[in-house]
Formats: C-alpha cells, structure tokens, sequence
C-alpha cells in the first residue's frame, strides 16, 4: 500500500513528515542500542531499517537494495547489481577506521556521502539518519538539541550540496577528501548542541 504525491500531495506530504517522526523514534533506539554494542552495531540491516521506515507507504520496496537504475539530476548512481558490494564495503570503511579517524564528523561525512543511492526511494534521508547515528557514537551519547542535524542539513541545501560535489571532484581525482562535509557537519552539530 502507498500513496503517490501526484494522486494526493497533501497526505503524501503529511505520511512523509510522520514517517520522518517515526524515524527519529527509530533512530534513537538504533543510537541507544549502538551506544551499547559499539561500531559494530552499524550494519546494512540498521541501513535497511532506516529505509524501511522513512519510506512506509509511499514506495513499495522500502528496506531493500534497489534492483533497477535509478536517475538523481545529472548523478548516476552506480549500476544496481554493484550497490550490495558497495554498501558491505562502505561498512567496513566505517568499522575499520572507527578507532583511526577519530575527528567527530569525518566518518559521519563519509557516511553521507558514500551512502549512493541504494535504494529506490528515500535514499538522502536515510544516509542522513546513517550520518546522525554516527555522529552520536562518535559522540558517545545521544546528543541533545531540539533540532537535530539531519532537519538543519533539509533546510541548508545549497552548502549541503557543494559540500558533496567537492567529495565527488575529490575522488574523480582519485582522493579521498570529504573534509568540506565533515565542516559542513560539524557547524551544523555545533549549532544543535548550543540550543
């Protein structure tokens, strides 16, 4: 079951934005269980669940790994049969470098940033809410603020984006760089946590 914007836009809009609360709610039991286990809490299927939950009735194949081309402006994401072995390798990124880059946001501006498209639907939102777990075991507790970095990146888009084309220039040529996200992120966490 789900409803599509163009048939009724306004309970499209009103299924979103409840959506996006019951993924807070979900998101903070995932950060509360993460901060129990450690790094190694984060795996595809809390991905999946992220998805799942920010896309409820309104894509049919929420939660799993999308198995068709999808077309982003003038991105293309990688070929679908490529997301599964890119998504088990963005995992082992993080877990591997969880103890070695130890800046607060650089691994949490990887993860939004790396997070390409494997999903029909809903894939911004959930590296965000990849983004904001991380940023919270980085952090080592869930971080307090009546807005959390995930609304305030959906309401600075235009930094956001640069933001990720620079990463994107950067492995054009052939380096890892995502250090105007990680910025990016860690001026938005500053203004949470001063609330």
């Amino acid at each position: 079951m789900s409803v599509r914007q163009a048939d009724d836009p306004a309970l499209f809009a009103r299924v979103q934005e409840q959506n996006l609360l019951r993924q807070y709610d979900f998101l903070t039991n995932c950060i509360e269980i993460g901060l129990s286990k450690g790094i190694e809490a984060f795996d595809k299927y809390v991905l999946w669940s992220f998805n799942a939950v920010a896309v409820a009735n309104i894509a049919q194949f929420g939660g799993r790994f999308r198995e068709q081309p999808i077309y982003v402006g003038n991105h293309i994401p990688p070929h679908f049969k490529d997301v599964p072995g890119l998504v088990d390798q963005f995992i082992s990124v993080v877990h591997e470098n969880w103890d070695i880059m130890d800046h607060p946001t650089l691994l949490p501006a990887y993860a939004r940033w790396r997070l390409i498209h494997p999903f029909i639907e809903g894939n911004g939102r959930t590296a965000r809410a990849a983004c904001y777990y991380l940023m919270c075991l980085r952090q080592g507790s869930l971080l307090p603020g009546r807005k959390i970095v995930p609304e305030r990146i959906r309401e600075d888009r235009p930094r956001y984006y640069a933001a990720l084309q620079a990463a994107d220039r950067h492995w054009a040529e052939g380096q890892f760089n995502v250090d105007e996200l990680a910025e990016y992120l860690a001026d938005l966490l500053q203004d949470q946590l001063s609330e």
